[in-house]
């Protein structure tokens, strides 16, 4: 059956992936999404929309990738097992089929405590490697968790995250041979920085042959200033960012350092695409979307392919 996913015919084809972020607002101004949608169409295959991220309340994922299929881009919808309980994650899953949608990536979601319902209460009726099997079920088995038959199968393109800086560094892999075995087509990983380490975590990888299994798209992140990279190396879990990154955004002037940042942005595509089982990068330019079309040109990622082959 033809893929009814532009993401997944770009990847199964050879072609090295390019999919972007859209973070929603937080309110019902769709005009948010239009001005973030005009720098990253033409240059990302696919947006993966955020699903409540950092427990702030903002427009739905689902809603967002409609608004962005309506603008000619495709969506990705992040969906979080923190806020649903596995009646509504299906239910969902439904609707946003019908609305156009094929691909998802699954994840747990942070914490209520960390955004702005601390006292809001959690679901977690799945976690994330539960909800790759659901997902799975009801697009390969035509059935829903409860065992009955589905009236019109979605049939979604199915991505995970990974972090391949976290602690234990050693079940990093382990961890994602996990959410492949529970039916990952896709992987998108943490800002990468530390490309030495990187590159461990992709030897392993190979190691198990997931890179045959699985299609890794990388994470990047370009950063604006030193305050940005500083609060990313401490305050923010799983990230790792080396000293000589920091160093190389101060040994230059103020004015130079956004400019140095998508540099070094650059640099980090580049050297990504040599390694052996990375089909991808997944570019999250956090609010700073006007800079999507100058890194991919600058990492000579244009032209995309054709949404329409």
């Amino acid at each position: 059956m033809k893929s009814e996913s532009n993401l997944e015919r770009i990847l199964e084809s050879g072609q090295f992936a390019v999919t972007g972020e859209c973070g929603p607002p937080r309110g019902a101004d769709g005009s948010v999404i239009e001005r973030k949608a005009q720098f990253l169409k033409g240059n990302v295959d696919a947006v993966n929309v955020t699903d409540n991220q950092t427990s702030i309340v903002r427009m739905s994922s689902i809603a967002t990738c409609a608004l962005l299929n309506q603008m000619g881009l495709e969506g990705t919808m992040q969906m979080v097992t923190r806020d649903r309980n596995r009646i509504a994650i299906q239910s969902d899953i439904f609707g946003a089929y019908a609305l156009g949608i094929r691909n998802i990536l699954c994840l747990s979601g942070d914490h209520q405590s960390f955004g702005d319902h601390p006292t809001s209460k959690n679901v977690f009726d799945l976690d994330s490697i539960q909800l790759i099997q659901a997902v799975k079920q009801m697009r390969d088995d035509g059935k829903v968790l409860g065992g009955d038959e589905i009236q019109g199968v979605p049939r979604m393109f199915i991505g995970a995250a990974a972090n391949p800086f976290a602690d234990p560094f050693e079940f990093r892999v382990v961890r994602l041979a996990k959410k492949v075995a529970a039916g990952a087509d896709f992987i998108q990983t943490q800002c990468i920085y530390n490309l030495d380490k990187f590159e461990k975590w992709m030897e392993m990888v190979r190691d198990r042959g997931l890179h045959e299994r699985v299609h890794i798209l990388a994470g990047v992140t370009p950063l604006k200033s030193v305050g940005m990279a500083v609060y990313m190396k401490e305050k923010v879990a799983g990230m790792e960012i080396p000293d000589e990154v920091i160093d190389r955004l101060k040994g230059v002037s103020k004015e130079k350092r956004a400019e140095e940042g998508i540099n070094i942005c650059v640099e980090t595509v580049q050297r990504l695409r040599e390694i052996e089982g990375v089909h991808g990068i997944h570019l999250m330019a956090i609010e700073w979307e006007e800079m999507v079309p100058i890194i991919v040109k600058k990492a000579g990622l244009l032209p995309r392919p054709s949404p329409n082959p």
